[in-house]
């Protein structure tokens, strides 16, 4: 399993070894064991699956808040999209920084964004799937959300022309500016 560092404390890209022959292929996604031996060390309880059927799906930016902040294990299980994670925890040495990363079935690369940051991505392929682990439960009384297009985060999301097709909430998240984050940086242990 391949772990490499992305600039930003505690945000991690995985690619896990494919072993394929004339069937297909075999792939170990997650392995508590191999990834703590990197120093990650994080618990999941909840597994979400989520289709973007159009192109220019954007999803995000969003987080939950303390006591039930959620890292997130994300991979794409069919089709391409841009994942992004932006670091939202006060005192951070990348407070406001992004990263962001393709992620598709073809590369099978991984992102693993600790709690603190806030994540989105945009669909590049139609029927576009999403897989990711959490840490904690959904809970929809601590979820928040900054506005995707926020000119102070300046992410390129590599739409082009295509206009984005947003959920009503995402077409209103708040900025970055101004925002009062929940979370607080502790060191980018795992």
């Amino acid at each position: 399993m391949l772990v490499e560092e992305t600039g930003l404390p505690g945000l991690w890209v995985i690619t896990p070894p494919r072993f394929g022959d004339h069937r297909g292929f075999f792939a170990e996604t997650y392995s508590r064991e191999k990834l703590a031996a990197h120093g990650v060390t994080k618990d999941f309880v909840q597994d979400n699956h989520s289709l973007s059927a159009q192109v220019g799906t954007v999803r995000g930016l969003h987080f939950q808040a303390p006591p039930r902040a959620q890292a997130k294990l994300v991979r794409c299980g069919r089709g391409v999209l841009f994942d992004v994670a932006v670091d939202i925890r006060r005192g951070s040495p990348s407070y406001g920084k992004w990263f962001g990363i393709e992620l598709s079935f073809e590369n099978g690369k991984q992102l693993l964004i600790p709690a603190g940051f806030a994540h989105g991505f945009v669909t590049r392929a139609p029927d576009t799937e999403i897989i990711y682990k959490c840490s904690d439960i959904y809970a929809p009384e601590t979820e928040g959300a900054l506005a995707w297009n926020d000119p102070d985060l300046a992410i390129d999301w590599g739409l082009g022309d295509t206009a984005p097709l947003l959920s009503a909430k995402d077409a209103v998240a708040g900025p970055f500016a101004g925002f009062d984050s929940p979370f607080t940086y502790e060191g980018a242990a795992g």
